[in-house]
């Protein structure tokens, strides 16, 4: 097995930032990981030299990847965090970043974990996918990727170059770091090497034309959040929460946070919103009920709809075939469709922004 050291002397052939220093010596790496046979390093520069220092990166990559028992690598360029000036800066334009072929971008957000973030995601990107869209679903939850197990995808994405080729399931294109490491592996990593981590995910894959890019983030306010909201136009973010309080007040949160950095909600989906028993056929609101529909009036953003609780979700996600291709004819996937139906709409209406540039103060 490949070790740190091999890494750090197969790098002492490239040359650092100043393009003098052998990179080791350089004082710019970031973050070296290794599990199994995949090499992630993370190299920091000054963000306006990133251009200028792709074929740093480039090489750093190439010879990593020489070294014998390195099944592939990952190299991100990254930015160290910088101290906020005393005032804040003039003005500047918002700084518009595309992803060429793409036509809207969407984040499906919850403010906390254990909501059914994800399950939502895929199936309102199948869904999407099911109005004739060209769809794709990117997963950018890097210490949790659940993407794998709920689209039945396994095996690494082939490369192009510098560029990953997304895997396909069900009509729709996917990335995940989980196709690249271990479903059981954890990813202990820092702010940077996530951040690197998910800006390579987006810009680093030949996604083609896509009328949507689904992005499943992870859940909270995080990294993860404030890097696509600074780097990438969103057109709009859909909240996911269920019913009772203590749901909701980590809803609130992420709703302020999108608030913040100028980028749009879409609405509010109040997933596991009742649950009806298969045996008597009785509902039960286990959670509660309504609470995201009086938030979302409250708020004054658009209300998209209830998900019930039930098995039939739970056991299609686990094995790796979502409800809205499975069971595309039952009232589960018709709530899922109701809701791609409600976004879909509201994007062609023309939400796309251009991404902000944050200035905390």
């Amino acid at each position: 097995m490949v070790s740190d050291q091999d890494v750090l002397n197969a790098l002492g052939t490239v040359l650092g930032p100043d393009g003098k220093t052998p990179l080791p010596q350089s004082g710019a790496i970031a973050g070296l990981s290794i599990k199994d046979d995949k090499v992630y390093l993370s190299i920091a520069i000054d963000p306006q030299q990133a251009g200028a220092l792709e074929p740093m990166r480039a090489a750093a990559e190439a010879v990593v990847k020489k070294l014998k028992g390195v099944g592939n690598a990952l190299v991100s360029l990254t930015a160290e965090k910088q101290t906020p000036p005393p005032a804040p800066p003039k003005p500047q334009a918002p700084r518009s970043i595309a992803i060429p072929g793409i036509t809207h971008i969407i984040a499906v957000s919850s403010g906390k974990g254990g909501v059914g973030k994800s399950t939502t995601s895929v199936n309102i990107a199948l869904a999407l996918a099911s109005l004739g869209w060209k769809v794709g679903i990117l997963d950018a939850d890097i210490y949790g990727p659940s993407l794998p197990r709920l689209l039945g995808l396994k095996g690494q994405p082939e490369s192009e170059g510098r560029f990953m080729k997304p895997l396909e399931a069900f009509g729709i294109k996917a990335i995940s770091i989980g196709f690249m490491v271990d479903e059981e592996e954890p990813m202990v990593w820092r702010g940077p090497m996530v951040m690197a981590a998910v800006q390579q995910l987006l810009r680093d894959v030949t996604w083609g034309e896509l009328d949507c890019l689904v992005v499943d983030m992870p859940p909270g306010t995080g990294d993860a959040q404030l890097t696509l909201a600074q780097n990438v136009p969103l057109a709009g973010a859909v909240v996911v929460s269920t019913p009772q309080d203590l749901a909701l007040i980590d809803a609130r949160r992420g709703i302020a946070m999108f608030n913040k950095v100028d980028v749009p909600v879409l609405g509010i989906v109040e997933n596991m919103s009742y649950f009806l028993c298969p045996h008597c056929g009785g509902r039960s609101d286990i959670f509660a009920h309504g609470g995201a529909r009086a938030e979302a009036e409250r708020l004054g953003v658009p209300f998209l709809g209830e998900v019930p609780l039930h098995m039939t979700i739970r056991e299609r996600a686990d094995s790796g075939k979502p409800v809205v291709v499975s069971e595309p004819d039952s009232p589960y996937a018709k709530v899922y469709l109701d809701i791609a139906g409600q976004i879909k709409a509201m994007l062609e209406k023309g939400r796309q922004r251009v991404a902000p540039k944050i200035v905390i103060e």
